[in-house]
């Protein structure tokens, strides 16, 4: 009878997210990729990072606001960019029954989730203005 000479079991060593440069499958690549751009197309625009991040540090507000906070964002912009926030769960919409009318804009708990994100975001962005400015 003959033996028959396998190769040894390779384990696939688990893949640390956090590390700098790692390797992944063609197959968790393609998700990854997926994972990517569902992220860019909720947060993409030059309004929505910073209507998340004014109200996960900022709090509650109010249409008027938020319209004060974030400088240069027309109006009719504004209401765009909360609709689609709201559509992907990020924001509350609560009507008060006052005279006129008030609407308040609140970060959802999920929406909460994107603070490490909005951190590293603005950490980097002002890194890269010092780099910038030194040259």
């Amino acid at each position: 009878m003959k033996e028959v000479l396998r190769a040894p079991v390779r384990r696939k060593k688990p893949v640390n997210h956090n590390q700098k440069d790692h390797v992944c499958s063609s197959a968790d690549h393609k998700q990854r990729l997926l994972g990517m751009n569902d992220a860019m197309e909720v947060l993409s625009g030059k309004w929505k990072i910073q209507l998340i991040g004014t109200l996960i540090f900022g709090g509650k507000m109010r249409f008027m606001d938020l319209l004060r906070q974030v400088n240069g964002i027309a109006a009719k912009m504004l209401s765009k960019e909360l609709q689609d926030l709201e559509m992907h769960q990020l924001i509350t919409r609560t009507v008060l029954q006052t005279k006129p009318i008030t609407v308040e804009y609140e970060i959802t708990p999920y929406g909460k989730s994107l603070r490490p994100i909005i951190i590293e975001i603005t950490d980097w962005g002002m890194n890269h203005r010092k780099a910038i400015m030194k040259h």
